[in-house]
């Protein structure tokens, strides 16, 4: 409550911002070229999947942050409609489209990795059926912001959107245990030794990368999207002027 009574004043979050949106933004790209390169020259090769499994250094922590993305987007309606913070709205419209970027990443990846593995780039199972519908959920967020005629109506719609949607994200957590599914059951958080540390850690290394860059573009968009509704304030008062 502390953080969002320091953040709920838009000039004070404007003023103290910038620094942390390019530190953030940095340290993620950074991050990411590490991870990568530690996935790709000094990881072993995976036992089954030889060097194909590499793709997974981008593409499942891809899939973590799509998850992590929707579920902030979900927290920040929840306090908006809630407690009426006045940058919770800005936090949440700022973070979709970085969450569908991640989304469509995750997709993508997963199917240049299905098709050597499994012999297919598409299967309808539990886990790709849930992730495509949160795609999906992430376009219609989007979208509402621009399809409502004022921004309180597209606010309020588009927060009760999120908080329904967020019941896919169990599904997409759970789906590898709930049905009989081609997506391979979890090995990472798991405890067991389907995954060399070796193997793990360019992994962990780039999702750290992914939240910081996350971390940094949404605060980027979101001080962009503040200095627009400025804009258009001082337009719609010189137009009263006449």
């Amino acid at each position: 409550m502390a953080i969002m009574t320091v953040f709920a004043n838009p000039h004070r979050f404007m003023s103290v911002s910038q620094p942390f949106a390019w530190i953030f933004s940095l340290a993620g790209v950074a991050l990411i070229f590490a991870g990568v390169y530690m996935g790709l020259f000094l990881a072993p090769a995976d036992a089954r999947q030889g060097d194909a499994a590499r793709i997974m250094f981008v593409h499942v922590p891809s899939a973590w942050l799509s998850m992590f993305a929707f579920a902030f987007m979900a927290g920040a309606s929840l306090v908006s409609l809630v407690w009426r913070h006045a940058l919770a709205d800005v936090a949440a419209k700022s973070a979709a489209p970085f969450g569908a970027a991640f989304t469509a990443l995750c997709l993508t990846t997963g199917s240049i990795w299905g098709y050597p593995i499994w012999g297919t780039w598409w299967e309808w199972d539990g886990r790709m059926t849930s992730v495509l519908i949160l795609f999906f959920i992430y376009l219609g967020y989007i979208a509402l912001w621009q399809a409502m005629d004022t921004p309180q109506k597209a606010s309020r719609a588009a927060a009760v959107l999120c908080l329904v949607g967020a019941v896919n994200l169990p599904i997409i957590k759970f789906s590898v245990e709930w049905w009989n599914t081609l997506h391979q059951t979890a090995t990472f958080f798991t405890g067991d030794n389907n995954a060399t540390y070796g193997f793990k850690a360019p992994m962990y290394v780039v999702a750290l990368g992914y939240l910081a860059l996350f971390g940094g573009l949404t605060l980027f968009n979101m001080r962009a999207e503040i200095l627009l509704t400025r804009a258009e304030m001082r337009l719609q008062r010189r137009l009263a002027l006449g």
